[in-house]
């Protein structure tokens, strides 16, 4: 018996004329790496070198065969669409092993996990009161147009990722308890919203990147605010300015999460128009980052379908990690926080709170202020 760690150009394939061995099958049924060279490229030839003994063509069935399921043969086919000349994809297989398994299994337990933490968390910090309740004057934290902007980014968010949830667990959670023909109404109605929703996501997500991207910029207060551990932790009260080192966390986490699962959505709305990772997979071979990472050169020459797959999977993981990071964003925004609400909701914010947890930003109004002749 072969041992499982022998490489695949260890298998002496002479008794064979170089075509699969036992010693093939046997790593194929541990799970190993298989050479499959002797199958890649024969396929076929010229039938006139055996006379009386060729096939009626140049090649015979199971070489045909071999040369579809590794896509080496000049395909002809009716439509002018490249993809139309992939007509066997076995890569398939992976993807929907990988998208059924590992994305479902590990996606949940993301979001269950965010979840028992933040719990965790109230129950033992509870909610951040304002220090000696509210004094009932209020400043305007966020203009119309801010909280506009806000709120069609978080609303979309939202119904982008309950419809991308039934999408992945429909068959798996919703076919048992409601049956199949719910199941197929709610993906219907899923594939509707979340192909149209997620135009105004990307709109939302651009104001909100050309308003906010200035005050979300590092600087030294960051600091001050993470050796306080933001006052969560104790009862300090670290100085910020409109945005505090947290906020700018989730906002460079949404802009850049946002970004790239726009940017795999649009492959997905696009199909087979828009070709991110075979290209990617040639940099990073070129520039050495899978062999430094122990992977091995990445395969860089995709089929049209394999584009597809892995886009697919990408949004999801991406979609997962932004559905783990809101989690977090509307427990202090709600339920973590007293007075965080009312700065999306009104716009106005108590005082007390604004200085608090905003003092620099605050003395910055009221100098503004100051220097604003009243009307």
């Amino acid at each position: 018996r072969l041992p499982e760690n022998a490489t695949p150009s260890a298998i002496d394939r002479n008794s064979t004329g170089g075509a699969q061995n036992l010693a093939d099958i046997e790593r194929r049924q541990n799970g190993a790496e298989i050479d499959d060279g002797f199958r890649r490229n024969n396929l076929g030839g010229d039938a006139s070198t055996v006379p009386g003994l060729g096939p009626l063509g140049g090649r015979s069935d199971p070489d045909l065969w071999r040369g579809i399921r590794y896509n080496e043969l000049p395909v002809r086919v009716s439509t002018m669409n490249k993809t139309g000349r992939v007509l066997v994809q076995d890569n398939g297989m992976w993807w929907l092993n990988f998208r059924e398994g590992p994305l479902a299994t590990y996606g949940i337990w993301l979001l269950a996990g965010m979840l028992v933490l933040l719990a965790a968390f109230y129950l033992l910090r509870g909610r951040i009161r304002i220090e000696g309740g509210k004094v009932g004057r209020t400043v305007t934290r966020f203009k119309a147009i801010e909280r506009f902007a806000h709120w069609m980014l978080a609303g979309s968010f939202i119904l982008l990722a309950l419809t991308g949830l039934a999408t992945l667990f429909g068959r798996k959670v919703v076919i048992p308890l409601l049956g199949h023909e719910f199941n197929s109404v709610l993906l219907t109605g899923s594939k509707f919203i979340h192909n149209n929703v997620s135009w105004a996501f990307m709109i939302a997500l651009v104001m909100v990147f050309v308003m906010w991207v200035y005050h979300n910029l590092p600087d030294r207060t960051d600091w001050t605010w993470i050796k306080q551990a933001g006052g969560f932790i104790g009862n300090n009260h670290p100085p910020a300015k409109k945005f505090n080192f947290g906020q700018k966390i989730v906002f460079w986490g949404v802009i850049l999460l946002g970004f790239s699962v726009s940017l795999s959505g649009l492959s997905l709305l696009f199909p087979f128009e828009v070709q991110l990772f075979g290209h990617t997979f040639g940099i990073i071979n070129d520039i050495g980052m899978a062999e430094a990472a122990g992977l091995g050169p990445l395969q860089s020459d995709l089929t049209p379908h394999a584009e597809m797959q892995y886009a697919q999977l990408w949004h999801a993981i991406i979609g997962f990690l932004m559905m783990a990071l809101i989690l977090g964003h509307i427990y202090i925004g709600t339920l973590g926080m007293e007075g965080a609400y009312d700065a999306m909701g009104s716009g106005e914010v108590d005082e007390r709170w604004a200085e608090q947890h905003h003092s620099i930003w605050l003395d910055e109004v009221k100098q503004d202020n100051r220097q604003t002749p009243a009307e």
